[in-house]
């Protein structure tokens, strides 16, 4: 849920600091997931005056002398071809931060520092801004979609913050709302318990309006279905004039993540954001029958959404039909035979209780989402679907774009918004809590939560609105109460036979705890993702269709077909979060997850799958490559102490010639390599990618294995180094296999040079190595170096007819 701070101080006055709001927040029950400083990455950009403005000759530059205030005047070279003398314009001062932007003016592609320069043999002292640069879009302020120079009112105070002008001087609250209360799944939900929790008052926005409009003789709402849809309400509204929403309006809706489409369109879906509340408005001239029934579908009905996608429904679906047709799925999207289009004059506004239960389904069966249907899904209640046809009809009225009509239909059970009576004890509550709340601080708090209690003796009496479909019985009120009056004052105690435990990890997990920490150290960030994964991420892969990765469990009722496999493979899951992080501007990173893979013995399933822990690291980015992603397999190797072995191989997805199967042991435990570039190209990515999977259930027999120390030598040791000719297809890992067999003292050996052209071959390379020797009981003999070198030498051109180049 995201709630910015601006819109909730509409209804509550908010006097504290975003962090000790959130804080506040959290304190009574609302985990802020994340708190979004609006203009984060913008500093140092103020309201910029242009006194003077010239071209430069032969370019499409133009020298401009800016006026800061203050900060003082400054000449800045622009390119826009919309600077003008007497123009105001954002200016970034040296040293301010600021968008990248691609070729496309578009794309952003990360934050960058301004500095003093030349352009064209020009001083440049700072950088004249775009609405892009800024990171606003037109939805937030007039002209900001343009490419060119974002213009700023000309009552801007010349040197002033650009912040304040532009609506960056917001935050924005992600907050997670519990299951249990869907009632805040709105700002007005939010903004009822900042109320409470810093005792102030709420203001309920204005749901005034007066019926002005003609009357539709003869409309009728017929629900045939009141067990799906215990309310519903519609009202009509003639002579619309369809044009943009406010930018008020439109600012609101782009900082809740919702686009601007037209006025009628961003009513319904401010009154989502704002009460709740999923809203539709149909296009009357499409509406036939002078009528709306709410029914099931037939078994083999068929819609037309608004996203132009044809659906086959069945009985277990519920529709909203005109007097003819099918004009929407009920409560996930309306259809495309009743959109509202610029040549809409009159609309009927919906507004209607859905049982969540059928809507969730409904979704998952058709793999639909929306806005709409996320909302129904949590729950609506009746509250808001009354209050929320109001709101939209005040701001219909308020924005001057229709007449409300008192063609006002409202088809329901019989249930009463009016808060209910409930009497529950205080020791009961009491009780629950382990501690005495005192009768003042209950009284305090459910006055608070708008509850009108009282309290006679014992019994603690509350009338309960009727947005507050979670309060049942006395454990309700006690979680109330203790969620506002502090859990610091619960006083931890243990049970008549508690005992106290060790705790601990087995060696599973200090493994696997070592390898994260290892992991961490050369760069990598951990990252988790679902179990669950879609058909075309194995379509990605290229792989064939008999591939061990395709023989995947399908859920019966998966979220969406996104998320509809269980995870036979982490690869698809590491390149879309390398996609996700090119597009957002992150170029270079290093990412790792380790999670199960979900192997069935069969299919369909009869037993329990294999659940293997897996693996995955993603490394991209200009300054990556594949041995980049090697030396992180070392690493593992390091933890583990183990040696790792690495042939070259194939895979469907990977590089042909930069791709390597992994062994231990001579048994094959992973793979790493290069994404190939087709399907690199297919998630848009900007800079190349590699990938490693290693099985950790097969490494998991070496769980348990030590480091055996070793002594330091006694003797000093000596190394030769060996620059050796050989036929191109010769490996690295034969040559150290030949050299490490001919000698017992060698401790170690290292490549350090690679070397083709003048004086080799054509048909052959030259790789170098150092050869380091140990003596074990007594010191090497003078000759004996050279000994060990020669019995080398002689088993290389024996086994891999390699010569010492000379």
């Amino acid at each position: 849920m995201l709630a910015p701070l601006s819109w909730l101080k509409d209804y509550v006055d908010i006097d504290i600091e975003p962090h000790e709001l959130e804080k506040k927040l959290f304190s009574c029950g609302f985990e802020v997931e994340e708190l979004i400083e609006v203009g984060k990455d913008i500093s140092n950009v103020v309201v910029g005056y242009v006194k003077e403005c010239e071209p430069i000759p032969d370019t499409h530059l133009s020298l401009c002398k800016v006026d800061a205030g203050e900060h003082g005047t400054f000449q800045v070279c622009c390119g826009a071809d919309n600077v003008k003398a007497g123009g105001k314009y954002p200016l970034a001062l040296v040293g301010a931060t600021v968008y990248m932007t691609a070729k496309d003016h578009k794309t952003v592609e990360g934050v960058m520092t301004i500095k003093k320069g030349k352009l064209r043999g020009y001083e440049s002292e700072g950088m004249l801004c775009s609405g892009v640069e800024l990171g606003v879009s037109g939805n937030m302020y007039p002209g900001a979609d343009y490419n060119g120079l974002l213009v700023l009112p000309e009552d801007a105070k010349t040197g002033s913050d650009v912040k304040p002008v532009l609506g960056l001087d917001d935050w924005i609250f992600d907050i997670a709302i519990t299951a249990n209360r869907p009632d805040c799944q709105s700002i007005i939900g939010i903004a009822r318990e900042i109320a409470a929790v810093l005792d102030k008052e709420f203001k309920m926005p204005d749901l005034s309006y007066t019926p002005s409009g003609e009357v539709k003789e003869g409309f009728k709402v017929d629900v045939k279905a009141n067990d799906l849809c215990p309310r519903y309400i519609a009202c009509y509204v003639s002579d619309v004039k369809i044009k943009e929403a406010p930018l008020w309006m439109k600012r609101r809706l782009a900082l809740t993540g919702m686009d601007s489409i037209s006025n009628i369109v961003d009513i319904t879906n401010y009154v989502l954001k704002e009460f709740g509340q999923p809203m539709h408005a149909f296009d009357c001239n499409y509406l036939e029958g002078n009528e709306i029934n709410v029914r099931r579908a037939a078994d083999g009905e068929k819609i037309v959404t608004l996203d132009s996608q044809e659906y086959e429904l069945n009985s277990n679906n519920l529709v909203i039909c005109d007097g003819v047709k099918a004009v929407a799925l009920a409560g996930v999207m309306g259809g495309l035979n009743s959109e509202i289009r610029d040549t809409t004059s009159a609309v009927m506004f919906e507004s209607a209780k859905f049982a969540r239960d059928n809507i969730r389904k409904t979704s998952r069966a058709l793999g639909k989402q929306s806005d709409a249907g996320s909302r129904y899904e949590k729950g609506v209640d009746e509250y808001s679907t009354v209050n929320g046809m109001k709101r939209a009809l005040h701001l219909i009225e308020e924005l001057g774009c229709g007449k409300v009509s008192s063609t006002y239909i409202d088809v329901n059970t019989g249930n009463s918004i009016e808060p209910k009576e409930m009497k529950v004890s205080l020791k009961r509550v009491n009780d629950v809590l382990g501690i005495e709340v005192p009768e003042n601080e209950v009284m305090r708090i459910m006055k608070n939560l708008n509850f009108a209690p009282s309290i006679n003796g014992d019994e603690l009496t509350i009338m309960v609105p009727a947005y507050r479909e979670d309060m049942e019985s006395y454990p309700d009120v006690a979680e109330e109460v203790i969620r506002m009056y502090g859990y610091e004052h619960v006083i931890p105690t243990f049970m008549p036979d508690a005992k106290v435990t060790m705790g601990g990890i087995n060696s599973r997990q200090r493994k696997e705890l070592k390898l994260k920490k290892a992991i961490c150290a050369t760069g990598a960030y951990e990252c988790i993702h679902y179990s669950f994964f879609s058909p075309s991420d194995l379509d990605l892969l290229k792989l064939s269709e008999d591939a061990p990765e395709r023989k995947a469990i399908r859920l019966i009722n998966p979220i969406n077909e996104d998320l509809s496999l269980m995870r036979t493979t982490l690869v698809p899951s590491m390149l879309n979060a390398i996609s996700r992080n090119q597009k957002k501007g992150n170029l270079e990173g290093r990412l790792f997850e380790i999670a199960k893979i979900f192997i069935p013995k069969e299919l369909p399933l009869t037993d329990y799958p294999d659940e293997r822990d897996t693996l995955c690291v993603g490394v991209f980015g200009q300054n990556e490559d594949f041995f980049t992603l090697k030396g992180i397999a070392e690493t593992v190797a390091d933890t583990f102490l183990l040696d790792f072995e690495y042939e070259e191989a194939e895979k469907s997805f990977l590089h042909p010639y930069q791709t390597a199967v992994i062994k231990c042991e001579g048994e094959e435990i992973g793979y790493l390599g290069k994404l190939a570039y087709d399907i690199a190209d297919k998630l848009d990515l900007r800079n190349d990618a590699y990938v490693m999977q290693i099985d950790l259930a097969k490494l998991a027999k070496w769980n348990d294995k030590k480091a055996v120390f070793k002594p330091l030598p006694k003797f000093a040791e000596e190394s030769r180094d060996l620059a050796l000719v050989m036929t191109k297809d010769i490996t690295c890992k034969q040559v150290e296999d030949v050299i490490g067999q001919s000698c017992n003292y060698i401790k170690n050996i290292r490549l350090f040079d690679v070397y083709e052209g003048a004086g080799i071959a054509d048909d052959k390379k030259s790789m170098a190595f150092t050869v380091e020797f140990c003596p074990k009981d007594e010191a090497f003999e003078s000759d004996s170096v050279d000994h060990f070198v020669n019995k080398i030498l002689k088993n290389l051109k024996k086994e891999l007819d390699i010569d010492l180049r000379s």
